[in-house]
């Protein structure tokens, strides 16, 4: 359709009533930015044409854009349908709702009227989807809001109807670049944050609160420059000083409170670099660098429950990082020796351990992670060929407990485990079995290790 109406559109370039029909395709095709250039040069040609004027306004409305909106629905005093009447009376009462929620800092109905503006008909607006996004930052809620920022619609609005528009005090265009902005200093990007804010004040070089962001990030961004360089340096009681005058300024930044605590961790300081690093995993709840933080601040302390934990958690952020691995196995064996429990088979990727006794096996299979059970008889050929792709698993996953049952010398466990075909494999995960493979290949067993290992 689309190619049609450019078709007749150069036979007959001054035919007002195309160029609506094209702005009418390219809005089903989502592309509304040319769909309003377009009604708008079709205007140009008909300036009196009411279904045009009727159409922009429709598709201004969807932009949130209700002021430019109302002058092409009421157009020389012309009365627009109800459909599109209702449109805009909707989107303008939740519209200011949402600024006077966001004035008074009431973020959660500054989201739910943001929300019913959307649903009521301001669809593509992208300050809408910002104002979302500056909702779960507002809240502390840091995870996926990159995502949140990749759904806001891709619009640029002409500049005859929409560029002097303002949303919440600042112009429409400068509120999205001042919400990014605020994000990428959240995330501790500062260079990304100071030039978007740079931006905004460019289009809107009155606003306060845009200039204020600005000025916030450059300090912010020296602050954090400057903490780094005495790190660096090894002058970290400095450091913290420097991270500290940027918290200040920005007590919302995850990534300043996790370099304080690095500070606080190479002074020796470990319950103030677990506060900081619970500070920054508050923020922004999958920050590895502050649950690494943590995690060694813990054993630091011969918290060892609490290591295991987070060390657990970064095992399935980060299943191929050795360190990880490896510490989470040093700190589950000082896990056990502080319950008192036996240790001396314990090795990192080693051997498969052999377990004899039922106390054994059940303490085993209890503790925290996973455990790959092998059921086998050792004269038995398929056992020995899945004995040796365990002993390689062993070496590739050294966080999972491998474990073996001959069932010539332990026929209370295999008993227990009603094991009556080897070989078998049983996976547990933290005492409970979630997987039985009885005669697997060796790709088979790979692939199930490596899917519990995640």
């Amino acid at each position: 359709a689309l190619s049609l109406f450019d078709r007749a559109i150069k036979l007959s370039p001054r035919n007002a009533a195309l160029g609506r029909n094209r702005a009418a395709t390219l809005t089903n095709l989502g592309r509304v930015s040319e769909a309003i250039r377009g009604c708008e040069d079709a205007i140009k040609l008909d300036p009196n044409d009411e279904k045009l004027h009727e159409f922009l306004g429709y598709l201004l409305i969807r932009l949130g854009q209700v002021d430019a909106a109302r002058k092409h629905l009421f157009y020389k005093g012309q009365q627009p349908r109800a459909t599109e009447l209702g449109m805009l009376q909707a989107v303008e009462k939740h519209l200011k709702r949402c600024t006077d929620a966001r004035k008074i800092g009431d973020w959660k109905s500054t989201l739910r009227e943001a929300d019913a503006a959307i649903a009521a008909g301001a669809d593509y607006s992208p300050q809408l989807f910002s104002c979302r996004a500056e909702y779960f930052l507002k809240t502390q809620q840091l995870d996926g809001i990159d995502r949140i920022m990749s759904k806001i619609p891709k619009v640029e609005p002409s500049p005859s109807c929409c560029s002097q528009s303002k949303f919440f005090g600042m112009l429409s265009e400068a509120y999205v670049l001042y919400v990014r902005a605020q994000i990428d200093m959240a995330l501790g990007r500062f260079d990304d944050a100071i030039a978007y804010a740079e931006k905004a004040v460019n289009i809107d070089p009155k606003s306060v609160e845009v200039a204020k962001l600005l000025t916030s990030a450059r300090r912010v961004a020296r602050a954090r420059t400057r903490g780094n360089d005495l790190y660096n340096s090894e002058r970290f009681t400095e450091a913290c000083a420097a991270y500290d005058e940027g918290l200040k300024l920005d007590p919302s930044s995850s990534v300043l409170y996790c370099n304080r605590a690095a500070c606080w961790f190479k002074l020796g300081m470990w319950e103030k670099t677990i506060e900081d690093c619970n500070t920054a995993l508050h923020i922004h709840s999958n920050y590895t660098k502050a649950l690494l933080r943590r995690a060694a601040a813990n054993s630091k302390l011969e918290r060892w429950a609490d290591a295991v934990r987070d060390y657990e958690i970064l095992k399935k952020e980060l299943p191929h990082d050795d360190v990880v691995a490896e510490s989470l196995f040093h700190a589950k064996v000082s896990l056990k020796k502080s319950r008192g429990e036996e240790v001396s088979n314990m090795t990192f990727g080693g051997d498969v351990e052999e377990i004899t006794r039922p106390s054994q096996f059940r303490a085993m299979i209890s503790s925290s992670g996973v455990s790959v059970v092998h059921f086998f008889i050792p004269s038995n050929p398929r056992c020995t060929r899945i004995s040796s792709s365990l002993d390689m698993l062993c070496s590739q996953y050294p966080s999972i407990n491998f474990l073996k049952v001959n069932l010539e010398n332990s026929t209370e466990v295999s008993n227990a485990e009603n094991v009556r075909i080897v070989p078998t494999i049983k996976i547990y995960k933290n005492g409970s079995r979630v997987k039985e493979i009885i005669n697997p290949t060796s790709d088979v067993l790979e692939a199930s290790v490596r899917h519990y290992s995640l």
